[in-house]
């Protein structure tokens, strides 16, 4: 069989298998599993099969038929020897259960056979450094005893470290990736839904119409379509090669610079996660963690989310104003027609439907079944998909495709938590950094602020944040914060990770379609999105802002016209331009005034908002005396 035959049969076998991933995931978001470990077992081995189907070893290979072959070879190898292993798993569980059972040589080589697997296909979708962290972990694991600090232990026995990562629920297959497959795979199968039936098409139209009176134009409908469809989606990268393909050639064509037009839809694609009311599905996860209802995480994002996206739309005025880009024609713009009004149907409905299930009290799971039945029953609706035969076989196997991802990188990131259970690092951890931070909430959120964009470089949003707010969550906690105010906290930047220099997944992704350089691109979101990355310590020192706690509407204005100031003062200054262009002495106090705004002591922010206020109405009044002397 030669290599285009083979590839072709392999990717139909990974097609199989991907929907069946996505129709367990329906499954299970409706009755439940039916068995936890061969449920988990079962996903976790069709994830990582999907993920090394499409991602064949051969692809990277180059040479002869000899080194194609080999590398086939390799990867069908890995496929049966870890389907032995996941049948082993099963039964060695069984043992456990019923009796005192001591693993052998061959349950511990099939142990570090299966993470080596895992390993492997995170590696072929994520790159090195989730597998480099794992590593590490696992060679922590028996260097224990040499080393210095709360990084010192007594050393673990293979078969230990074996039992416990591998052979147990505290490690690669345990609680996160049960959560995974209750609760999130179901909204990746919603999104991946919502884009094959035409959803997201009808957003960008209705979004393009709706914002084609302002300056930023097409930019501010990517604002808007990416925010609405990232929520959904689960997938910074997802979203903006969905929507960037379209918006990010009519940004430029606006004239915005290719790395400016990259980075307001890596910012804007990224900003979705935190938009309720799906969040990316983390609501769910975030929601089950703490012990609290989905609608009491969901209405704790609203406020942020609202000033998240208010101060990209702000910074992309500025900056449409900066280089006098004009509104787009009247003659040009797209006109909102009946059509795509009912098309606007596609994703309003289900939205709604999530939110109304929800508040009926059912489960979140059984939000998104209800939701991704009525969106496939709504894109009955539309003709495009009556052309298409194969539309639910494509739609299910893209679906069943992200799920696999999502699943190989929890499953990797079990490895950590199986090390972290084990040697209990994460508790020596957590005491080295509450003494670093001499009991100052301040310094433990930076460092915190700084594990979260670190780690989240390296893997998807929900396995960064899982593994930051379980290590150091609790330390933040005890200096006094709010536990919902952590956790938001965390994920947030979590998010913000996409568009974090170096490696910003989101704005590399940008960037091609772009056609621009990819740093470049990852500092223009990383302005745009600025705010996004001083919000979280505000709401972590005022609740408030989560609408969580006493409500006191006096500290709720304070709080949200010193931001509204501070997102202003911050734009203007660093972009230079306010109605004329600035200079660096007007700049710089501009940032100053800014920066003050956010500290939460009540006395000060009423200066700088007073001062603030002068700042802006001198302008104002600078520019009339202009214009009346003109």
């Amino acid at each position: 069989m030669n290599r285009p035959d083979l590839r072709t049969l392999t990717a139909g076998l990974g097609s199989v298998i991907a929907v069946v991933i996505a129709m367990q995931a329906i499954y299970v978001a409706y009755k439940g599993a039916f068995d936890i470990a061969f449920t988990r077992a079962g996903l976790l081995w069709a994830g990582v099969v999907v993920s090394l189907l499409f991602t064949p070893l051969a692809d990277r290979v180059t040479g002869g038929r000899g080194r194609q072959a080999l590398a086939w070879a390799l990867d069908l190898a890995m496929i049966a020897a870890l389907t032995v292993i996941m049948w082993r798993f099963i039964v060695v569980l069984g043992l456990l259960e019923r009796t005192i059972y001591m693993l052998t040589p061959m349950d511990v080589a099939m142990a570090l056979a299966g993470i080596a697997i895992l390993l492997e296909a995170t590696r072929r979708l994520f790159g090195l450094p989730i597998v480099i962290i794992a590593a590490v972990g696992l060679l922590f694991c028996f260097i224990g005893p040499w080393l210095p600090g709360f990084l010192n232990h007594s050393g673990m026995r293979i078969e230990r470290v074996a039992l416990t990562v591998w052979y147990s629920f505290q490690g690669v297959l345990g609680i996160p990736l049960g959560i995974v497959i209750q609760m999130v795979l179901i909204f990746i199968v919603f999104g991946a839904v919502l884009e094959g039936t035409g959803a997201s098409n009808a957003l960008i139209r209705v979004s393009l119409a709706l914002t084609g009176r302002t300056r930023g134009g097409p930019a501010h409908s990517a604002v808007i379509a990416s925010g609405m469809f990232g929520s959904m989606s689960g997938s910074v990268t997802a979203n903006v090669v969905g929507t960037g393909s379209f918006t990010i050639p009519m940004i430029k064509r606006r004239g915005f610079r290719p790395a400016t037009a990259g980075g307001i839809e890596a910012a804007a694609s990224t900003g979705g996660q935190i938009v309720p009311p799906v969040m990316g599905a983390a609501a769910f996860l975030m929601a089950d963690l703490l012990g609290v209802s989905y609608g009491t995480v969901a209405v704790a994002a609203i406020i942020p989310a609202i000033l998240y996206y208010a101060a990209l739309f702000t910074a992309i005025s500025i900056q449409a104003a900066k280089q006098n880009i004009q509104p787009v024609p009247e003659a040009e713009r797209l006109p909102l027609t009946r059509r795509d009004l009912w098309a606007s149907l596609l994703f309003i409905i289900p939205i709604i439907t999530i939110v109304v299930v929800l508040v009926m009290g059912r489960s979140p799971a059984m939000a998104g079944f209800v939701a991704t039945v009525t969106a496939a029953v709504l894109g009955l609706f539309n003709p495009r998909n009556w052309k298409d035969p194969w539309i639910v076989w494509k739609v299910l196997s893209h679906a069943g495709r992200n799920c696999a991802s999502i699943l190989v990188a929890v499953g990797a990131i079990g490895v950590i938590l199986g090390v972290l259970n084990l040697t209990g690092l994460g508790l020596s951890f957590a005491a080295a950094v509450s003494g670093m931070a001499e009991q100052s909430l301040l310094a433990a959120l930076i460092i915190t602020a700084l594990a979260c964009l670190m780690l989240g470089m390296g893997m998807p949003t929900l396995p960064a944040y899982l593994i930051i707010v379980l290590v150091l969550g609790p330390v933040i906690t005890r200096l006094g914060a709010e536990q919902l105010s952590v956790h938001m906290f965390v994920f947030y930047f979590g998010v913000l990770s996409a568009i974090t220099p170096p490696v910003a997944i989101g704005a590399f992704a940008a960037a091609p379609i772009a056609q621009a350089n990819p740093m470049e691109t990852s500092i223009s979101a990383l302005k745009l999105a600025l705010t996004g990355f001083l919000i979280p310590f505000v709401f972590v020192y005022e609740p408030i802002l989560l609408l969580i706690g006493p409500f006191d509407p006096f500290v709720f204005v304070r709080v949200i016209v010193a931001l509204g100031l501070a997102i202003w003062m911050l734009n203007t200054g660093l972009l230079g331009y306010a109605s004329t262009r600035l200079g660096w002495p007007e700049r710089g106090l501009r940032l100053v005034v800014a920066g003050l705004l956010l500290v939460q002591i009540a006395n000060l922010q009423f200066v700088m908002i007073a001062v603030a206020l002068a700042v802006i109405a001198g302008k104002t009044l600078a520019l009339r005396r202009a214009g009346a002397q003109a």
